[in-house]
């Protein structure tokens, strides 16, 4: 089917995707698309461009999408524009299924190692820290408290299509706490200043590395739950990190550590 009205009412199911309405995903591009189908993401839909189809990484996708079912449409280029949130549309969009909850594989296996999110409302950053815990070896992550939702389109273009992959929970900050604890999980959240200087820091075992807003840090009731507290050493006159860079540090130092370990 050929679409080229705007008025189209697959155009306001995109759009309400966009919104994060509806509780779908929407998938922007190539590699977004092609990580959903590889992730078993059901595809309910996807629009493409007459230009875009005589690509040869979006013939491919096309296929691939047909043997999963999806419903596909051509899209004129300004209808291409409508669907698309980002400013130079890619040529392919599709709507997704959100990926079931990721509670108990998040915790899977003897140690996990759980990234929590708290109150990052940049969605970028957050599906940069959702990249770094996949990277780094996490077996989940927790978006906690008035976090962006992880599975909203620019959170899942930051993440480079980890949050397909890596089990996600959300959940209030209170009740994050409480399932680290019910999991046995030694919890570690990230000051910066007073805490342990992180390379003096035990990040071995059942372990979760919590991570506050990019303005005002954790709560500091949350600070004094904590089982620990780890503080980046930063050279003067800078005071913090952006959130995601302040992650990516601390998991990579629990990574080397559990692998010499």
């Amino acid at each position: 089917m050929a679409i080229t009205s705007r008025q189209n009412p697959i155009v306001a199911q995109y759009r309400a995707a966009a919104r994060g309405d509806g509780g779908g995903l929407l998938l922007d591009g190539i590699h977004l698309i092609a990580d959903a189908l590889r992730a078993g993401i059901g595809i309910r839909h996807a629009a493409v461009t007459t230009a875009a189809q005589s690509q040869p990484e979006v013939a491919a996708l096309m296929s691939a999408l047909g043997r999963a079912a999806a419903r596909i449409d051509t899209v004129s280029a300004p209808v291409m524009d409508a669907l698309s949130p980002v400013r130079s549309a890619s040529g392919i969009v599709a709507l997704a299924e959100r990926p079931a909850a990721g509670a108990d594989r998040a915790f899977a296996g003897g140690t996990p190692l759980v990234v929590v999110a708290v109150d990052v409302q940049d969605p970028g950053n957050l599906g940069a820290i959702v990249r770094v815990a996949e990277a780094g070896g996490a077996t989940g992550l927790i978006a906690a408290g008035a976090s962006a939702d992880p599975f909203g389109w620019k959170a899942l273009r930051g993440s480079m299509g980890s949050s397909l992959r890596l089990p996600i929970v959300t959940a209030s900050a209170a009740d994050a706490i409480a399932q680290l604890r019910r999991h046995a999980c030694r919890i570690v959240a990230a000051v910066p200043r007073t805490g342990r200087p992180l390379y003096e820091t035990t990040l071995e075992g059942p372990l979760a590395i919590v991570i506050g807003s990019e303005g005002a840090g954790l709560p500091p009731d949350l600070c004094e739950t904590a089982d620990d507290r780890v503080t980046i050493p930063m050279d003067g006159p800078v005071e913090s990190l952006n959130t995601a860079v302040a992650a990516a540090l601390i998991v990579y130092e629990a990574r080397r550590q559990r692998t010499q370990a």
